[in-house]
């Protein structure tokens, strides 16, 4: 963790106990402290838990990070009582608002102390044990699902057969180090909207934090990812869109390729493409195989990968589409059970006639296929197509295609480039979005932040990202880098599988 991430989580640790102390002072004085002692920090709370015979050790919990945030307010919890205070509003106003309300307590409602005997005669009742175990729980459960992880579901195809629709994966935040939230003010488990099909936002954005990751290690070269979709910071705020039909996309389509022209349609028309603006850490979850890393380079050729130069191994279930010509009709038991091909799947396979298929199948079926004396022929098919509403801008204008694309450079922090046309169009997005600068190009020049500049030097490390059903997958060859403040975290274990029922085979998978 950088010093000065350190830093800003000790200072805010700091002023949670420094900011209550002009009402403290007066509450010590009643309590028999010397009200002085109130604006030590920490000191201040050990001696709350010692005038109410609490365990002082709570005292030492606050100085782990984020977490002794959580312990300060229950503390002030535990004192107030010690005055008689027992009620849900009181404890919440001495967690949530303790600058404002030990000075009100202390000058306005002039509160005997009791101490500790006080706190000893009195019973709760048994809902308030049931609300207080309740917040307890969902504040444990916060922290958890924020900094160690998290449970998410495969809502799409784009990762099979590595991944199925309805896998519910667990995903450790540790792997590349927690990423603190840049909007902390939010509605518990739940990500950017309200449950129950609501499309209001589930956070608010009054507090914003810059990006900060504590202990941060890099995704390595052929991860699964759970990240950020960079290209979901603005979204159509229906249910048919959102990252569905990415905002970028439908201005493509509306300005047929002119993606300037197509976002003025959608900017005149707010009823019928009503917008939504999500910070870095509320666009929607995404999943895919990191296949280049920071400072590699990227070629696409004939469906094969090849980083630095170097062709890489397809991923063990990773699937390519093929065209397969038989010997003879295909009996479907045989072939799910030797090759884990379903004819009855029309998103496995497309029956073209009589003995002649279009299978989805992973590099070992299609081995076994070709071994088997079955078929006459075996072709991978390649997508050629360049389409301009598909692709972002500097896609077509290289005429790549899913299939056939790059050299491209995946962009490291602190690595300068000289600036030219080609490559502007490849980093554009990156330096003016991504890494929050005023740039563009203009008569052949370029201009950041109001100056005429001809190199630029990257802030963040960037990562390339592709869905393992290669031809059924929206990943970077669509719309790009992943900038490493959108990394969520590393697909773990499969601790549920559903279709129809239970996927056995499927519980407790660890996913590679």
């Amino acid at each position: 963790m950088p010093l000065e991430h350190l830093l800003i989580i000790y200072f805010i640790s700091l002023m949670l106990v420094i900011l209550p102390a002009p009402g403290l002072m007066g509450l010590f004085v009643k309590a028999g402290i010397p009200s002085w002692k109130a604006w030590i920090p920490f000191y201040n709370t050990w001696l709350m838990q010692n005038a109410v015979r609490r365990p002082v050790h709570w005292v030492f919990w606050q100085f782990i990070p984020v977490v002794g945030w959580f312990i300060t307010p229950g503390i002030f919890i535990e004192f107030v009582k010690g005055f008689g205070k027992f009620s849900f509003g009181s404890h919440t106003l001495a967690a949530l608002l303790a600058p404002l309300y030990f000075p009100y307590l202390a000058f306005a409602e002039k509160p005997v102390f009791t101490g500790y005997e006080g706190v000893k005669k009195h019973k709760k009742p048994s809902w308030r044990e049931w609300l207080d175990a309740a917040i307890f729980a969902v504040v444990a459960a916060t922290l958890i699902r924020t900094f160690i992880f998290e449970a998410y579901t495969i809502p799409s195809s784009s990762m099979e057969k590595t991944l199925l629709v309805r896998d519910f994966l667990f995903v450790s935040k540790l792997s590349y180090g927690p990423r603190v939230p840049n909007t902390p003010l939010s509605f518990p488990f739940v990500h950017n909207y309200l449950p129950f099909g609501s499309s209001r936002k589930s956070y608010l954005e009054s507090i914003k934090l810059p990006y900060i990751r504590w202990f941060s290690s890099p995704v390595k070269r052929n991860d699964c990812v759970v990240f950020n979709f960079p290209a979901g910071d603005t979204v159509i705020n229906l249910p048919e869109y959102q990252s569905k039909r990415p905002y970028y996309q439908v201005c493509r389509e509306l300005g047929e390729g002119d993606i300037n022209k197509g976002r003025q349609i959608v900017l005149s028309n707010p009823e019928l493409y009503p917008l939504a603006i999500h910070p870095v850490d509320k666009t929607d979850n995404y999943i895919k195989r990191c296949v280049a890393v920071a400072g590699d380079t990227l070629q696409i050729l004939n469906g094969e990968v090849y980083i630095n130069g170097v062709k890489q191994e397809m991923p063990p279930y990773a699937q390519m589409e093929y065209k397969v010509e038989t010997q003879q009709t295909l009996d479907p038991d045989f072939v799910k059970n030797e090759f884990d091909i379903n004819l009855f799947d029309p998103t496995e396979v497309n029956i073209l006639g009589a003995n002649s298929y279009v299978m989805k199948l992973t590099k070992k079926s299609a081995d076994k296929l070709k071994q088997s004396g079955l078929v006459k022929n075996i072709t991978m098919l390649l997508d050629t197509i360049v389409n301009r509403i598909q692709f972002e801008e500097f896609v077509w204008r290289n005429g790549w295609s899913i299939d056939n694309y790059g050299e491209i450079w995946i962009p490291v922090k602190g690595a300068t480039i000289t600036l030219n046309e080609k490559n502007y169009y490849i980093y554009e997005r990156v330096i003016r979005v991504y890494e929050k600068n005023d740039f563009y190009m203009k008569d052949g020049r370029f201009y950041l932040n109001g100056k005429e500049v001809t190199q630029y030097t990257f802030k963040m490390n960037y990562y390339w990202m592709m869905g393992d059903n290669r031809h059924e997958s929206q990943d970077s060859r669509f719309w790009g880098f992943v900038p490493e403040d959108r990394i969520v975290g590393k697909a773990w274990m499969i601790w549920f599988s559903w279709n129809k029922g239970p996927r056995w085979k499927r519980f407790f998978k660890i996913v590679r």
